[in-house]
């Protein structure tokens, strides 16, 4: 059976990722081998220690970096370069364009691909309304809070239709309050779009509160460990927090995660050494 047609967005097999040495460092084994299906239209999460290869995971996912061993499918064809087509990446940086309107930004990867005046138009309006930008569509990022800036980078996405959209940390620079509200409009552009969405995260909570399902990554190299399912309802925001049986949930990523990440401790400590 396909993989579309086994309701498998994407698909990992024993991939691994081992960076060279370069300049008096030894090769680097960051990642691997592990295996993963991403499910059609699921929230899945990826938590880990510090350095265990959870970017790592996330680039060759999107083609941005090659395995040094495994197969990478998106819809049943190979991962091979570059960013498949269908697939949308959010880094955690700041990645808006300071010279360019709230709107030209959003707008940007459509003009890029040739997408004519009048579609760009319209998917640029829906996506700004969409993120609540509306009234600062032709801001500087310069202006605006960063939160509302990951907001910009999340609708440049957007508009790119992704079938399968890849987080790397989009709130980590945030407070926490406003990660939980940034939280719930993510829950929210993944109903309404149905994409399949993949995010990586050091927060324990927000990945119990945005998650169908959670990928717990070892030391370096990073494998799965265990996969968590949540159980929660499609839809959630966050007041799902406030739950008993959400601490417990979070409680049980601790545990799995608390050895692995003194494990990561005596790498960085050894690294430094």
């Amino acid at each position: 059976m396909s993989a579309v047609a086994s309701g498998v967005v994407a698909r990992l097999t024993d991939v691994s990722r081992i960076y060279p040495p370069r300049a008096g460092h030894a090769a680097v084994h960051a990642l691997g081998p592990l295996s993963l299906e991403l499910h059609k239209g699921e929230f899945f999460s990826v938590v880990g220690p510090s350095g265990c290869g959870k970017s790592t995971l996330l680039d060759v996912l999107a083609g941005l970096a090659a395995p040094s061993q495994g197969t990478i499918e998106f819809e049943g064809r190979t991962v091979a370069g570059v960013v498949p087509d269908g697939v949308g990446v959010v880094f955690q940086e700041d990645a808006s364009f300071p010279w360019l309107t709230v709107e030209d930004n959003v707008a940007f990867g459509l003009r890029r691909l040739g997408v004519d005046s009048g579609e760009t138009r319209r998917r640029v309006d829906f996506a700004i309304g969409f993120m609540g930008l509306s009234d600062f569509r032709r801001a500087y990022p310069s202006q605006l809070s960063g939160g509302m800036r990951q907001r910009v980078c999340i609708a440049r996405t957007l508009v790119l239709q992704p079938r399968l959209i890849l987080l790397d940390e989009p709130f980590g620079a945030l407070d926490q309050q406003t990660r939980l509200l940034m939280g719930d409009e993510l829950l929210r552009l993944w109903r309404e779009t149905g994409a399949t969405v993949m995010l990586i995260t050091h927060a324990l909570d927000e990945a119990n509160l945005l998650s169908d399902r959670i990928g717990v990554m070892s030391a370096r190299p990073g494998r799965f460990i265990d996969v968590v399912e949540t159980g929660w309802p499609r839809d959630r925001d966050s007041r799902l927090a406030e739950r008993p049986d959400f601490g417990a949930v979070t409680s049980r990523l601790w545990s799995l995660l608390r050895t692995e990440s003194m494990l990561a401790m005596g790498q960085g400590r050894a690294a430094a050494e």
